[in-house]
């Protein structure tokens, strides 16, 4: 009996022993994703389900199996001419010259990566504009292996989207979802070819919506949409230009960007919510291009003093900072003023910007539609006609090299201001208006509000009446007679081209 007696043991020992070394290898990091290389024969069936999903998806794996068909590989080149001085230093010493006799610098490939998914069966496929855009070859590469040269139908910057077509009929599509309806906190698929892992997926959940200026994607313009849906499932290079999946098996959104420092997933990915998509595909298959309807305005999201100064309950809206083109205008023309709190569109809560920009985006160039504000604690309404973005001037701000002077305070804002010097006023046109601000005090109610030296107070809105500000004294006197707890509100230009003007709501002794 004491054979069996000691072989038990000693299985039992290898055991821990095996086990223990598994423990002590993952505390090390020894077993990273390079060990996970493929292997051939068959592998077992896996038992865990996934989140049980309605319309008899029960699992991740059914809804993958279900919509993989119909993502798509997009490979481009684009042809890349060095620099003239990139050749200078590689070539022989003394033949710089003599080789850019023969053309200088050749042209060289560059090539890129995205994603897709086919829209229709007879071809089209939307992706992201940066996938696509100045690209001389496009090829579209399907989940069967056949692989297609597409033609670009049309693509738009303002929401990064893209069409193109192969010559293809009965291809698989995905069913488009509505992503107003979706929730946070919901379960969502990313597919894509992230990082040239062909038709990868990638399991989250909508992490928040109505994302945007707080992303600050590079290259944004006047125009560029600030409503994505974030998400933690994880997108990397790659990515752009897949479906984001509900758990019905549907297209939600079309993922376009990731937050990160170096370049690849560190926690959030932001796609573009279909419904935005739809909208502008249709246009791009019609007519080949995108009609952006705007109703001229600059706007910035509020903040506590902004809502207190209008008698909001709920720091919800968007500030009106200034008008596309300056002068004019049709949120101008209708009646609309800078300071100006948007709370509904069309009849629809404006929460931020991005309800703002969803909402008209959803109408017609040519469109009337009536707008409510909140003009400090007195509601209006106007109706303002859409116009095409395209005939919408940007505004334009020069900037300018700060003075480190400090002059007469004005006390109860817990700032200094400064005559505007001479140069700094023709450069921004303020056509004798303008104080600058030179100091801003730790404690004071403009900390966080207003940027010592690069900051114009242009014009006092409230306390009403309006009037501009053309000197320290014009300023002084108009906080003069404010007291703890009143509001000032100023109309603000800044000397960076990133923030232009806007309107500074400030508590008095806040």
């Amino acid at each position: 009996m004491a054979a069996p007696f000691s072989r038990f043991r000693f299985a039992t020992a290898a055991a821990f022993c095996f086990a223990g070394g598994v423990l002590f290898a993952s505390g090390m990091d020894w077993t990273k994703i390079s060990w996970a290389q493929s292997t051939s024969g068959n592998r077992p069936a896996v038992s865990a389900r996934g989140p049980m999903g309605p319309e008899g998806l029960s699992s991740f794996a059914d809804i993958a199996e279900r919509v993989t068909p119909g993502v798509v590989a997009v490979n481009t080149t684009r042809s890349v001419r060095p620099r003239q001085n990139q050749l200078r230093g590689r070539a022989p010493q003394g033949m710089e010259d003599f080789l850019e006799q023969f053309g200088g610098p050749q042209p060289r490939q560059q090539r890129g990566e995205g994603s897709g998914f086919i829209m229709s069966a007879d071809g089209y496929i939307v992706t992201n504009n940066h996938v696509v855009a100045d690209a001389d070859q496009v090829s579209i590469t399907l989940s069967d292996g056949r692989t297609f040269r597409a033609k670009v139908v049309g693509t738009d910057s303002t929401t990064d989207v893209a069409v193109v077509k192969i010559d293809a009929k009965g291809l698989p599509t995905l069913n488009i979802g509505n992503d107003e309806a979706t929730r946070i906190g919901e379960w969502v698929l990313a597919v894509g070819n992230p990082l040239g892992l062909d038709f990868t997926v990638t399991a989250g959940i909508i992490s928040a919506k109505g994302r945007g200026q707080e992303i600050n994607l590079p290259n944004a313009g006047n125009f560029t949409i600030s409503d994505f849906i974030q998400t933690d499932a994880a997108i990397n290079p790659g990515n752009s230009g897949g479906p984001l999946i509900n758990m019905r098996g549907e297209v939600i959104g079309l993922n376009s960007a990731i937050a990160s420092q170096t370049g690849f997933y560190s926690g959030y990915g932001f796609a573009i919510p279909i419904t935005l998509v739809k909208n502008v595909t249709d246009a791009l298959i019609t007519d080949g291009r995108v009609r952006l309807p705007v109703m001229g305005v600059s706007v910035t999201r509020i903040d506590p003093e902004d809502a207190g100064i209008n008698g909001l309950s709920r720091v919800a809206g968007v500030k009106v900072a200034g008008f596309n083109p300056a002068d004019g205008g049709p949120a101008k023309a209708a009646g609309i003023e800078v300071g100006d709190v948007i709370i509904t569109v069309d009849g629809k809560p404006v929460e931020r910007v991005s309800s703002l920009q969803r909402i008209v985006r959803s109408r017609r160039v040519g469109d009337r539609i009536p707008v409510e504000v909140m003009r400090f604690g007195s509601k209006k309404r106007f109706e303002v006609r859409l116009v095409e973005a395209e005939n919408t001037a940007r505004l334009a701000v020069n900037t300018a090299s700060p003075d480190a002077a400090a002059n007469p305070s004005a006390g109860k804002l817990g700032i200094a201001v400064e005559p505007l010097p001479a140069d700094i006023a023709a450069r921004l046109r303020t056509n004798g208006r303008g104080v600058r601000v030179s100091e801003v005090t730790d404690d004071g109610p403009a900390r966080e509000k207003l940027a010592a030296g690069s900051d114009v107070v242009l014009a006092i809105l409230y306390p009403t009446p309006r009037r501009d500000v053309r000197s320290v004294s014009d300023l002084q006197a108009a906080v003069a007679g404010l007291k703890d707890g009143d509001y000032v509100s100023l109309l603000v230009q800044s000397l960076d081209p990133r923030l232009g003007q806007r309107v500074v709501n400030i508590r008095v002794g806040g």
